[in-house]
């Protein structure tokens, strides 16, 4: 598995550990579709979240959430809709959550959550 495989791992596993402490249930990870992928799927009281993971080892090439684009965005309201067909599941709410994770080698990681991004 190459060096950045291994990093997006980490970071989605340190994002739903931080997600779970803070009382969400997560409901899938990385569910795929012909559209993409969605990296977390969780839920908060009547909320579905639907969460994009960015993981960085340094802020060298910038802040993870700095790669949420426009297009990223409308990706991600599009791969929502998908997963709530794909569960038959309509949820009242729905949000569009990031989650950076910026994990120097050695340290601990220093987890960020934004929500509502759309």
């Amino acid at each position: 598995m190459a060096r950045k495989d291994e990093l997006g791992k980490l970071g989605e596993e340190q994002a739903a550990r931080f997600l779970q402490g803070a009382g969400y249930t997560i409901l899938t990870r990385n569910w795929r579709c012909t559209e993409g992928e969605i990296d977390l799927v969780v839920q908060q009281g009547a909320a579905v979240v639907f969460v994009e993971v960015k993981t960085r080892s340094s802020l060298s090439f910038g802040h993870p959430f700095e790669a949420i684009t426009v297009k990223k965005l409308a990706r991600m309201r599009r791969l929502a809709a998908a997963w709530c067909a794909a569960a038959e599941r309509w949820p009242r709410q729905i949000r569009l959550d990031v989650v950076a994770v910026i994990a120097p080698a050695g340290r601990e990681p220093i987890i960020e959550h934004l929500e509502g991004v759309f």
